[in-house]
């Protein structure tokens, strides 16, 4: 036999070895080990949330420089027709391996991966379908609301809150980064409040994400424990993201379910609305009760119940401010927001945005030709306060970016959330 035909014969013996462990049910650990004497060389098998699943490395440093994408690590997609199912990444010892055994292997692998989670991801799918039928109010029906919580393990006996998670990337993010925010939600909210649920709702954008949790609990303060270790656990576990943590009053009856997870989302947006850290750094996730968001609760029924009239009264107020921040890259809204948290000082306002007051008072001139509205008035200040917290409670985030204007020192000012 020649070279060529021992290598296929080699080839052949080690996709046996791999199709011999799938068989057997020896679990991905030995199938990935099985898989690195195929292709020769160190593997590290990562799941969707960027869990890892198994390792074949030749020594704990061969490990740290896999997971570090040290130079000669290359990391290939794990794909079950059009669905990425994890990550191998992969440093050869002699070089790249064939690609027609790399494709068999990878396939190989992802098959399993895909046959091993697929009860898992059939579980994260029934949560999310439960999440979103009772607090979107597909389901009203106490006795059925209970019998679908008991299916998944979540009792509501004693009560259950709502926890909004909002996550942003400080930058481009691959495409599972949400998952990797819910499987931190969830992780902390077991952990504090036992039978706890989490599942991704619709993001508001492409660049945001949103994660619903169900956390049983006894009272507020369990309540609060919950949200924290969620806020706790983000931080910790996830860098490059800010986060706005909401949560609502304990519901004690489950019909209420659905009013606890408008209460959240409002808490959610009101947090949301809180400043970034200094130095490019985001701050410690901010969290929020319902019951801490003041007069933004006045505003809850419209939101629930009349989404469009508190739509028309932001359109009507400062929806012309954003619209000209983000067309302009200016910052009428934050200095607006700013102005009247200073009870209308203008040298207060420009203390707080490291700015001149010539420029505070070019931007209120613009809020007024814009918006129409006089914030030298009682009813304009009341008015255009009452439009900004509607921004907060429709969940419609202030432009934010570099700002080029007049009065503003004749240039570009930098931000980092304020002018300096």
């Amino acid at each position: 036999m020649n070279a060529s035909g021992e290598s296929a014969a080699l080839d052949l013996g080690a996709l046996g070895a791999i199709t011999d462990a799938v068989e057997s049910g020896d679990g991905l650990p030995e199938v990935v080990r099985a898989a690195a004497r195929a292709l020769d060389a160190s593997l590290v098998l990562i799941d969707r949330s960027s869990s890892v699943l198994a390792v074949a490395a030749r020594s704990p440093a061969d490990e740290r420089a896999l997971m570090a994408d040290a130079p000669g690590v290359a990391t290939h997609e794990l794909r079950v027709g059009d669905a990425v199912v994890g990550r191998l990444r992969m440093r050869g010892r002699a070089g790249e391996p064939p690609a027609a055994l790399l494709r068999l292997v990878t396939t190989l692998i992802a098959s399993e991966v895909e046959r091993v989670r697929a009860p898992e991801r059939a579980s994260e799918a029934a949560q999310e379908a439960f999440l979103r039928a009772v607090l979107h109010r597909h389901v009203t029906d106490r006795g059925d609301i209970v019998a679908r919580a008991a299916e998944l393990g979540v009792r509501l006996e004693e009560g259950a809150a709502v926890i909004v998670v909002r996550a942003h990337p400080l930058a481009p993010a691959d495409e599972d980064w949400r998952v990797r925010v819910l499987v931190a939600a969830e992780r902390a909210a077991r952990a504090a409040a036992p039978g706890s649920i989490a599942a991704i709702d619709a993001p508001q954008t492409a660049t945001a994400g949103q994660i619903l949790v169900l956390a049983p609990a006894a009272g507020d303060a369990a309540a609060r424990r919950t949200a924290e270790a969620v806020a706790r656990e983000l931080r910790a576990a996830l860098h490059g993201f800010t986060f706005a943590v909401g949560y609502s009053r304990v519901a004690l009856d489950p019909v209420d379910l659905y009013r606890a997870g408008n209460e959240a989302l409002l808490a959610a947006n009101v947090a949301e609305a809180a400043p970034g850290g200094e130095g490019g750094e985001p701050e410690r996730p901010a969290v929020l009760a319902f019951e801490a968001t003041g007069a933004y609760r006045l505003l809850l029924p419209a939101m629930s119940e009349d989404p469009g009239e508190l739509e028309r009264f932001y359109s009507e107020t400062v929806a012309p401010l954003v619209a000209y921040d983000e067309q302009y890259e200016t910052d009428l809204v934050q200095t607006l927001e700013t102005f009247l948290e200073c009870d209308g000082n203008v040298a207060n306002t420009a203390q707080r945005l490291f700015t001149h007051r010539h420029t505070i008072r070019y931007r209120l001139e613009r809020v007024r030709d814009l918006s129409g509205l006089d914030v030298g008035s009682t009813d304009g200040r009341e008015k255009l306060g009452l439009g900004l917290k509607a921004m907060r409670v429709l969940g419609i985030a202030a432009p934010r970016g570099p700002a080029t204007e007049r009065g503003a020192g004749g240039g570009r000012v930098p931000r980092g959330g304020r002018e300096r």
